[in-house]
């Protein structure tokens, strides 16, 4: 009986691994709200990208977080249909997404979705699809 728990182990050990990083996020994206910046780890590669957050009297919610859902072009019904290209939400309507607002990357201007430079949203939002909402990790930090 012990003889065939051990080997039970080992298989289940050599089927899914056995170090944490085997269970770990294979895409993490960590937004810094105070430097806004995003910095995307995907397999052995790292994308630094300057980002738009919340600006006064709004808010980007801290946290960490799964995709929720996508939009290759979403329309926000909120804020006048402004277009939101390359959409990955992560909590409710709040979203990663390209923006043709590139002058105000670096500092804050939006209503508290994560803006990205178009072609940024548009990598970020392929390696999403391609790692899977279960292998990717959106975490906002201050």
């Amino acid at each position: 009986m012990k003889k065939t728990v051990l080997m039970a182990a080992l298989l289940v050990t050599m089927l899914f691994g056995s170090s944490v990083e085997g269970w770990a996020a294979k895409l993490v994206a960590r937004i810094d709200v105070s430097s806004q910046t995003m910095t995307v780890r995907y397999g052995q590669a790292v994308y630094r990208w300057r980002v738009s957050t919340a600006r006064k009297g709004y808010i980007t919610p801290r946290g960490s977080y799964r995709p929720q859902r996508t939009a290759r072009m979403w329309y926000s019904r909120k804020y006048d249909m402004s277009p939101m290209p390359h959409s990955v939400f992560y909590r409710g309507g709040y979203a990663i997404h390209g923006t043709g607002a590139v002058k105000s990357l670096g500092r804050p201007a939006s209503h508290g979705c994560v803006r990205l430079h178009p072609a940024n949203a548009a990598a970020f939002y392929s390696m999403v699809r391609q790692a899977g909402f279960r292998n990717t990790r959106i975490v906002v930090t201050n």
